[in-house]
């Protein structure tokens, strides 16, 4: 017993000890708790103030429209006078293609309106000359009405002469010889009378002949002068289009940008529409940044944003506005759609490419190439800017 009770001795200083070393973890699993908590209170009350007004990604890459260069003319290449990375001005001359044949169809069509114009003048001396045949024509026909009115006359009084004489031939009055005569004047105004409708309608037919051709005449010329009849006028544009062509043997910069992907050489023969370089215009680059579907509920047109490139870090901020938003996923565009792809489906949620417009004093500041990552963060609450509409 003796041995039990001292086994069963209580040590205070020990049971000391143990409580304090409790108490103390006690309220350090309270204060830990309590940071928590305010740190979740601090967190929540941020996300619900701040962080729940913007989204941000960094499925984003620069982009702009790149002018594509082409020739309006074909012909062998002269000059180049550019190089890829070379900074140009809107109309400065990049490429010269040889303008010899251009000259050639530019002097052919010079001469064509001097033709043109010789023609007209031509056309209107042959109008005076036709309106003088048509005068003519009317006076023969005139003419030609009087001869048959005259043979009209002698033929009836040859019928008169003939009648009067066979009345007479029986009675003896008059001689065979004298009815003879009679028959062969009444045969001769039959004849007359004939050749005189013949002269009547060959006149007609020569007057009508006139006349269309002064209409036909006329119509080339009526109501114009010489610089504006039709076939003047389809000269000079032919002219034009040759003095144009012989410009175009120079081709410009469509736009201000920096010169990439330059594919023409000297002495190359390049056809109308074969690409011979593009232009980048580094100082109207955009953003087009890839949100996730499910971010998009609170985007709208004109909200602003802050944008940082890969290419100088965090520091240098760009500030743009939302321009617009795609009018379908990259899947929806893609060749084979992804719920075509297999047979078995799988939900992925979807990326939509939202437009942003950069400040251009931000682009000038700090240039950007097509193709580079950024980072892009939208704040959904601010008021919508004005944003200039697309071209």
């Amino acid at each position: 017993m003796s041995q039990m009770s001292s086994e069963l001795t209580f040590d205070p200083l020990t049971d000391n000890i143990d409580t304090s070393d409790n108490t103390a973890r006690k309220k350090g699993f309270i204060v830990l708790a309590s940071l928590i908590a305010i740190a979740c209170a601090g967190y929540g009350t941020y996300w619900y103030l701040f962080g729940s007004h913007y989204i941000t990604t960094d499925n984003a890459y620069t982009s702009t429209e790149i002018a594509e260069v082409t020739p309006a003319v074909g012909g062998i290449v002269k000059a180049v006078n550019v190089i890829d990375t070379q900074q140009v001005k809107k109309c400065d001359v990049l490429v010269v293609i040889d303008d010899t044949d251009a000259k050639l169809a530019l002097a052919q069509a010079e001469a064509e309106v001097g033709l043109a114009k010789r023609r007209i003048r031509s056309y209107q001396a042959n109008d005076e000359g036709l309106a003088a045949q048509v005068s003519a024509q009317e006076a023969e026909n005139q003419k030609a009405q009087a001869n048959l009115s005259a043979a009209q006359a002698d033929l009836a009084r040859a019928e008169i002469d003939i009648k009067r004489r066979e009345a007479l031939f029986g009675s003896g009055s008059v001689s065979g010889e004298e009815l003879t005569n009679s028959k062969n004047a009444l045969a001769q105004a039959q004849a007359r009378l004939s050749a005189a409708k013949a002269a009547v309608a060959q006149s007609s037919a020569g007057r009508l002949s006139v006349i269309g051709s002064k209409k036909a005449n006329a119509a080339l010329i009526n109501d114009t002068t010489v610089e504006s009849n039709p076939e003047v006028l389809l000269a000079k544009a032919r002219y034009n289009q040759a003095k144009i062509d012989l410009e175009r043997t120079q081709i410009r910069a469509p736009i201000d940008g920096v010169v990439a992907k330059r594919q023409v050489q000297i002495g190359r023969r390049v056809q109308i529409s074969a690409p011979l370089l593009y232009i980048v215009p580094v100082n109207e680059m955009h953003v087009d940044a890839n949100f996730k579907e499910v971010e998009l509920r609170d985007v709208k047109i004109g909200q602003p944003v802050e944008v940082t490139a890969d290419l100088y870090g965090d520091k240098t901020v760009y500030h743009g506005v939302v321009s617009g938003l795609s009018g379908g996923t990259g899947s929806a565009f893609s060749m084979i759609p992804a719920q075509n792809a297999t047979g078995n489906w799988i939900k992925v949620v979807q990326r939509l490419p939202v437009r942003i417009t950069l400040n251009p004093q931000d682009l000038i500041s700090h240039p950007l190439q097509v193709g580079l990552s950024m980072k892009t963060t939208i704040d959904t609450k601010a008021e919508p800017l004005l944003v200039k509409s697309h071209d």
